[in-house]
């Protein structure tokens, strides 16, 4: 049992990134949103919102030996927090003997084996440990003891909540902006991004889109390089997930300028590329073979890797087998579509880096080789008849994946970038919460903002309002407790539109390394209205569209070419020059 005294409000964690320093930890102290009496006498608690952290409890007990009896909980069930939540979802009942009077009460909160051992992230112990809940339920006492107050301690790292804001005419989509930003914020409790609360174990796809969002929302970069040096030392399986390391070693170039994480590990992210699976008949990699000690002692792996595509695959996690994964029925082949999109990708993005980093000859050979890839990845994945991408070389099959990642990295040949937009649309939400960041970045980038917008405010059950109907408050690992039995209430992998509505809906996006360039260019398709605040390391960037009007405000020394948008973005004209400052502009 804690003693009743307030913690000092942050604590440095003894783990850092190579060069950066310590991460903080913050402990704010939250009051309850409402208090309901239930008919049995039980009082039950609602924060508003669920959050990782502990309890804290005023309580007025009539005699010295009498026990409280608290549920914490993220789901409800019946008007009361659920005992049997189901899959990773949480309830703990807290024991809490009283002493006779009025006192303050932090009882500890049980650890779960799982996320508290292996592999898993531990809590400092200076914090203790916490978990997600919403909810209180305090049991009514026989003895007549009374509860007085109820003050959730939430942890996660400091968060400016005023670094970022969205709003625009469609109020689905600013619920699921503002459920992705909360998100990102709340899944910072231990110090890195974790997958949630089931495992609490970095993973390379969770850190790269926590990554994005958390660029998008607060304008600090300690979280992704402290969680990047982690990965570093302890990669996870999946082919692809070692391929996005370069991505996020990347976008710490990008967002922030800085060239110490390339530096530090330049020749590291060169083995992630997984250049020694290329074949070389096909110029393409594979993992069917090449998967030598060298390469998987080069990776800080032991046991090989394995393709994902996106996850879970029908099958597993208690989805029977014909009962759909989140692939969209992907054909599995040794020369594979979506693992060659990410391996093109990370070559090309290394060569940016080691550019930068002054390696200019290797940065040369690197292009060159994804230029010569480019050719190849096309000749072997798209069926120039039908106009799309197949899943591998053997199958005529093309899902939804084989296509986005094509064109999410650019892949896509002029030619044919209208039959595989109107594919992909086609497929609709065919993927993963994860595979969401790449099928909505796609569209984007094929000039279908209609049909990002559709998806980013659909009210089906495959969509970010279906995870607020069943009464979510933090992104989901799935769509919906139907499609992951296992899954947790608490997953920011699930969070993209945080990154992908102030990134490709407004438009805001750094040119040059450390947004002293920047590219503002809105596809906002039928909003009528939407302003955005994006948070960069020299101040606010705020972009307001309003019918046909643009008006944009820089910080000092950054400088934007503007693009403005006609047809709701499908089109734009690209103003002369760079503005600097603010503008105001009419879209004809």
């Amino acid at each position: 049992m804690k003693k009743s005294i307030l913690l000092p409000a942050l604590f440095l964690l003894s783990l850092c990134a190579a060069g950066q320093n310590p991460v903080e930890l913050s402990q704010e102290r939250q009051s309850l949103r409402q208090i309901t009496l239930l008919s049995d006498g039980n009082n039950l608690v609602d924060f508003g919102r669920a959050a990782f952290g502990q309890i804290e409890v005023t309580v007025s007990a009539s005699a010295e030996d009498d026990t409280l009896r608290l549920h914490l909980g993220e789901c409800l069930s019946q008007g009361r927090v659920d005992r049997n939540p189901g899959g990773s979802r949480r309830h703990r009942l807290i024991l809490v003997p009283l002493k006779q009077g009025t006192h303050t009460y932090r009882p500890d909160i049980p650890h779960d084996a799982r996320n508290t051992s292996g592999p898993a992230i531990r809590m400092p112990k200076e914090v203790g440990e916490v978990m997600p809940f919403r909810y209180v339920e305090a049991e009514a006492s026989h003895r007549g003891s009374r509860l007085v107050e109820a003050v959730r301690i939430a942890v996660n790292v400091p968060f400016d909540d005023t670094a970022s804001h969205f709003s625009s005419s469609d109020t689905t989509l600013n619920a699921v902006w503002n459920l992705c930003k909360y998100s990102t914020k709340a899944t910072l409790f231990s110090g890195y991004y974790v997958d949630g609360d089931r495992e609490r174990i970095p993973y390379e796809a969770d850190a790269l889109i926590n990554q994005l969002c958390h660029y998008a929302t607060d304008s600090r970069y300690d979280v992704a390089r402290r969680t990047f040096a982690y990965l570093i030392e302890h990669p996870t399986w999946p082919t692809e997930w070692c391929l996005q390391m370069v991505l996020m070693a990347h976008q710490d170039y990008l967002f922030t300028g800085s060239l110490e994480l390339i530096s530090h590990y330049a020749d590291e992210l060169k083995a992630h590329t997984l250049m020694a699976l290329r074949d070389s008949t096909t110029g393409l990699i594979t993992t069917a073979r090449g998967q030598t000690p060298e390469l998987l002692r080069s990776i800080r792996r032991t046991e090989p890797l394995r393709d994902i595509v996106d996850w879970p695959h029908s099958g597993t996690l208690g989805l029977a087998q014909g009962q759909g994964g989140e692939d969209d029925g992907y054909v599995y082949k040794d020369f594979n579509t979506v693992v060659n999109a990410f391996h093109f990708a990370a070559v090309s993005r290394l060569a940016v880096l080691y550019k930068a980093i002054g390696r200019k000859r290797e940065a040369k050979e690197l292009q060159a080789y994804a230029d010569r890839f480019h050719s190849d990845f096309n000749q072997a994945f798209l069926d120039r008849e039908r106009g799309i991408y197949v899943d591998g070389i053997g199958t005529p099959h093309a899902s939804l994946h084989a296509n986005v990642f094509a064109a999410a990295f650019g892949l896509v040949p002029e030619q044919y970038r209208q039959s595989v937009a109107a594919h992909i649309k086609g497929r609709g939400m065919a993927c993963s919460v994860y595979g969401a960041q790449f099928l909505l970045d796609a569209l984007y980038l094929l000039g279908e903002p209609d049909a990002a917008l559709s998806l980013l405010t659909s009210q089906n059950d495959r969509s970010w309002t279906n995870m607020m109907r069943e009464g979510s408050t933090i992104t989901m690992e799935a769509w919906g407790n139907k499609w992951k039995p296992n899954q947790d209430w608490n997953h920011a992998w699930g969070a993209a539109p945080a990154n992908v509505i102030p990134f490709r809906l407004m438009g805001i996006r750094p040119l040059k390394p450390g947004f002293r360039e920047v590219e503002v260019r809105p596809m906002p398709a039928g909003l009528t209205h939407a302003e955005c605040k994006v948070p960069t390391p020299h101040g606010p960037i705020e972009v307001h569209y309003q019918h046909n009007r643009l008006s944009i405000s820089l910080p000092r020394g950054v400088r934007a070419k503007v693009s403005l948008p006609l047809d709701g973005g499908r089109r734009h004209r690209l103003l002369k020059g760079f503005v600097k400052g603010s503008g105001t502009w009419d879209i004809e």
